[in-house]
């Protein structure tokens, strides 16, 4: 097969940990050909994606990876399949990325995941549609809303929705302590939308990431613990990765979730279960591939690209 990673610049991957990287090194094992361009790197003309792509080939070496042939314009419908690996944030570009790989689908080509899906699905917003598995949460920019909502529960998480790895995220005790200032900041005086959650305690035993691939949960979830007096067990935020086997909750949520997300087109999904409790669905650029298998063997790219192979060759 012919294989595209629109993805983020090669020059930028962390091999030892990049699940984009676990992906290209499983397909070029199985002897696909693998290629990259970024998202500027598409267009659009006379109603024909097309995009300057390279192809790549893996050297070995940890440090000059990889080795690109000269980037060529090519029409995207040429590939068997195209995998957006682009990282947020979310935002207007992201979205017109999206829209311009809808139209390459078009053209023939399978992209991973649906360009319409990754826009349905925001990682925050998604669980709305599965409250059965969540903890009271609110999505409002109304400050009275807000404040209601704390009293209520007495300890809050409150997030922004387009944030990533962590970012802008509060906790606010039974004390109310800068509630206010949060709340103003966050929501931009009324502004901007928000999500309030419920505090889960289990966090301290860590945020849990479930992979769930084609439908069906990856048998080991990466648990990401707060670490330093952090409420965040974020990677990005300095939180500690330990993989474990999936517990009979986080099976029963993936198991609720997969099959519906997968008939929706999203092949790949990073489900965040904190304690009992579903807190986002990840559908952008899904990780923790290369800590799972590092540290409990189980080669989750190997389970991706056969989830590929079998959706191309459908």
């Amino acid at each position: 097969m012919k294989i595209a990673f629109l993805a983020d610049p090669l020059s930028g991957f962390k091999i030892y940990k990049d699940s984009t990287f676990a992906m290209m090194r499983e397909a070029a094992r199985r002897g696909h050909a693998i290629y990259h361009f970024e998202q500027r790197d598409m267009v659009l003309e006379q109603g024909v994606v097309s995009a300057r792509v390279a192809q790549i080939h893996l050297t070995g070496d940890a440090d000059e990876w990889y080795r690109a042939d000269p980037a060529v314009d090519v029409n995207l419908g040429e590939f068997d399949a195209i995998l957006e690996r682009k990282d947020p944030p979310f935002d207007m570009e992201y979205v017109y990325g999206t829209y311009l790989l809808e139209l390459a689908e078009r053209q023939g080509v399978c992209v991973i995941n649906s360009p319409r899906a990754i826009r349905d699905h925001n990682e925050k917003m998604a669980i709305g549609q599965f409250s059965d598995y969540t903890s009271p949460t609110m999505v409002t920019s109304d400050a009275t809303r807000l404040r209601a909502f704390h009293a209520q529960h007495g300890d809050v998480i409150f997030k922004p929705l387009d944030g990533m790895g962590g970012a802008g995220i509060f906790r606010v005790k039974s004390d109310g302590l800068n509630l206010g200032a949060i709340i103003e900041t966050l929501t931009d005086n009324g502004r901007n939308t928000i999500m309030a959650q419920k505090f889960i305690p289990a966090i301290e035993k860590g945020d849990k990431r479930v992979l769930v691939i084609g439908g069906k949960p990856v048998p080991f979830v990466l648990a990401r613990i707060p670490q330093g007096g952090e409420v965040r067990g974020n990677l990005a935020a300095g939180g500690l990765g330990v993989a474990q086997p999936i517990s009979p909750r986080e099976r029963e949520i993936a198991e609720a979730l997969g099959p519906v997300l997968a008939e929706r087109g999203l092949l790949l999904v990073g489900l965040d279960v904190i304690g009992d409790f579903l807190t986002e669905v990840n559908v952008t650029s899904p990780t923790c591939f290369q800590e799972i298998y590092d540290q409990a063997g189980f080669d989750v790219a190997a389970m991706f690209i056969d989830a590929v192979e079998q959706k191309v060759n459908k």
